[in-house]
């Protein structure tokens, strides 16, 4: 199971957010690009990288804080998410080095292009699904569709897609646990491997998820619990190691 820090990028600073809440911003950084060598230097093997700024907008706006990482740390896998709404900004990015691709509101409003994308650039895209109740949000969490994760993501089941990140907003930022039921549910039932998001606090926390592994939870994102330091990352990658060691 990967261990995939997160990279908040608003106005060019790393930021954390409360449930999604725009107006309850931590920022931890000033340079995005020292945070993700940081990251990497403790042992990740991915990095989550979210342009909020570009989710409300709809289109990128955070790209030089994203092609310095990605030249900074040209090895390293990275996915990035918020404000992928057409085919010309996969390209982009995947010219910038970036591995993979979230669709989020885009793979809500139109499923079609989640498809189209899958065609153009395979193995390379990944759904971003936020839910909150169940019911998915969009447009940087502003807005409520009245789809399900489930309902979506079974619709993508031949598609082609890399994986689900699945985050709970309830839980995102909270640090109070992941909505591992849900995830795992996810999972079983789209037969996509899900990288589960929102609510991690500490390594209790990667361990209750590594049993799921086997029904296609693939990954865990974390936030808050590595910047304020409740969840040690080298311990987490070497928990998840030493799983891998004994299966």
């Amino acid at each position: 199971m990967l261990i995939i820090p997160a990279i908040d990028l608003k106005n060019g600073q790393c930021v954390r957010l409360k449930q999604g809440k725009f107006d309850d911003v931590d920022v931890f950084s000033d340079s995005p690009v020292e945070t993700a060598k940081k990251w990497a230097a403790m042992g990740c093997e991915r990095l989550h990288l979210v342009d909020l700024d570009g989710a409300l907008e709809g289109s990128p706006m955070n790209h030089q804080a994203i092609a310095n990482i990605t030249k900074a740390l040209p090895e390293l896998p990275i996915q990035i998410g918020g404000g992928i709404r057409d085919l010309a900004t996969i390209e982009t990015y995947l010219g910038l080095g970036v591995q993979y691709c979230i669709i989020g509101t885009k793979a809500v409003q139109n499923p079609e292009f989640v498809t189209e994308a899958c065609q153009a650039f395979p193995g390379h895209i990944i759904v971003g699904m936020d839910a909150r109740d169940g019911k998915l949000a969009i447009k940087g969490w502003e807005e409520q569709s009245n789809v399900s994760a489930v309902e979506l993501g079974k619709t993508f089941a031949s598609a082609g897609v890399s994986a689900i990140v699945y985050t709970d907003i309830a839980k995102d930022g909270m640090m109070g646990g992941v909505n591992i039921e849900a995830t795992a549910d996810l999972a079983k039932q789209t037969g996509i491997p899900v990288i589960a998001s929102g609510g991690v606090h500490k390594l209790e926390d990667i361990s209750a998820l590594l049993p799921y592994e086997t029904d296609g939870v693939s990954g865990v994102i974390t936030g808050r619990a590595i910047y304020e330091g409740t969840l040690d990352l080298p311990a987490a990658i070497a928990l998840t190691q030493s799983q891998k060691g004994q299966s």
